[in-house]
């Protein structure tokens, strides 16, 4: 029998977020192909099952202070180097800005440096990125648009795209498996059913809750029994704040981490996202395979291109420009881009907020475009299967299936 190739997937923790789901669930199916181990730089907080895999903790957490971290780099770029030598991992993958720079700094002759770039965020560290090419064998992309600017920009030719991956079937079944605990009965004013709009993400302003608060406001005053559920890991204080100030306190539900958030997303109707920035929005597609029709910012990057579809290249020519145009696409509805300044005051709502919300309220007014929406985004998140993720990382490797 053939001996494995050894992948070793680098993570500064895993805690519940997006590049860390990934590089969980590719160790998982990559395991009949490769001998895996799973290096972080800190084992606290672990929010996923983690039962059976060769995970490594460097015990080099996090650091406060500009020489801290500087110095906290060149100790996890040491212990990391030590290992690929004792290890010798043909390939070296890893997940985010922290970890992607540690694996360049400890580049050996031996092992494949491959670098994961999860979110447009990323593309604003420059000389970083600059930096990094120099150690990098591939730069693995979320988005096409990320892996463009690689190439004409940066003039990186080695960057391919590798959309994240998704199971349908078992994001189904366990939504289905247990109910969330709610604030609300069933029934809303005069015994209306409730209808309920999601959203999942830490608590980090990039997410832009400030503007979904007060799009949600709009929403509400149009649709009394409409119930906005924010599910992600934050104390979310002054979005509470906020919600208070907006009079919507008792119509919104702040759920915290959830280890099984699927069960309040099968509640949903319609999945918002705000963000001013994203890589390949995870939670926006696991929406979609529960059916969610999805509302979303035209940010950078990842939504185009999945509401769109092949058509979200040449979104612009057909479609006009899209700072000023609502984009009703195949797959979901695209927005134009949200201010980035956090605007916390609840007596100021921008007009953007108000023409978001005027969308939503349309959507679910209509249930003949209610249902057409919620269909096709089950149809579009087969389009991210396990055996599409698989198949192209093989291929990648030069592995056969």
């Amino acid at each position: 029998m053939e001996k494995k190739k050894k992948l070793m997937l680098i993570s500064p923790m895993l805690h519940q977020g997006g590049f860390e789901r990934v590089c969980i669930t590719t160790a998982r199916l990559l395991e009949p192909y490769f001998d895996i181990t799973i290096v972080i730089f800190d084992s606290s907080n672990i929010g996923y099952d983690i039962e059976g895999l060769h995970i490594i903790d460097l015990n080099l957490g996090v650091q406060k202070g500009k020489i801290r971290k500087i110095l906290n780099i060149i100790k996890r770029s040491r212990k990391l180097r030590k290992l690929k030598k004792e290890l010798k991992p043909d390939i070296a993958y890893s997940f985010g800005p922290t970890a992607n720079m540690v694996n360049a700094f400890s580049k050996t002759n031996s092992t494949k440096v491959w670098l994961g770039i999860r979110s447009y965020m990323d593309m604003g560290e420059s000389v970083k990125l600059k930096l990094f090419i120099r150690f990098a064998d591939l730069i693995i992309c979320c988005s096409k648009v990320i892996e463009k600017e690689l190439k004409i920009k940066y003039k990186f030719n080695k960057a391919v795209t590798l959309y994240n991956l998704y199971d349908v079937e078992a994001i189904k079944k366990t939504a289905q498996e247990k109910e969330p605990e709610l604030p609300w009965q069933d029934a809303g004013e005069q015994g209306k059913k409730l209808r309920y709009l999601l959203s999942m993400g830490r608590e980090d302003d990039v997410k832009g809750f400030w503007h979904m608060l007060k799009i949600f406001s709009q929403v509400q005053k149009e649709i009394p029994e409409a119930r906005l559920i924010l599910v992600g890991e934050g104390n979310f204080e002054e979005y509470k704040k906020l919600a208070e100030d907006l009079g919507i306190s008792g119509c919104v539900c702040f759920t915290g981490m959830q280890r099984e958030p699927y069960k309040y997303l099968k509640k949903g109707e319609v999945y918002l996202l705000t963000s001013l920035n994203e890589g390949f929005p995870n939670a926006l597609v696991e929406g979609m395979c529960l059916g969610l029709a999805a509302v979303s910012t035209d940010c950078m990057t990842g939504p185009a291109e999945i509401l769109l579809g092949d058509e979200s290249a040449d979104r612009n020519k057909k479609q006009g420009n899209k700072n000023t145009h609502v984009i009703y696409g195949d797959y979901g509805i695209l927005v134009p881009p949200m201010s980035v300044e956090k605007d916390l005051d609840a007596d100021h709502i921008l007009e953007e907020e108000r023409d978001m919300a005027k969308v939503i309220v349309d959507l679910m007014q209509d249930k003949d475009k209610l249902d057409r929406y919620q269909k096709a985004a089950i149809e579009r998140a087969q389009c991210f299967s396990y055996e599409k993720y698989i198949e192209r990382f093989l291929d990648l490797a030069d592995l056969p299936e």
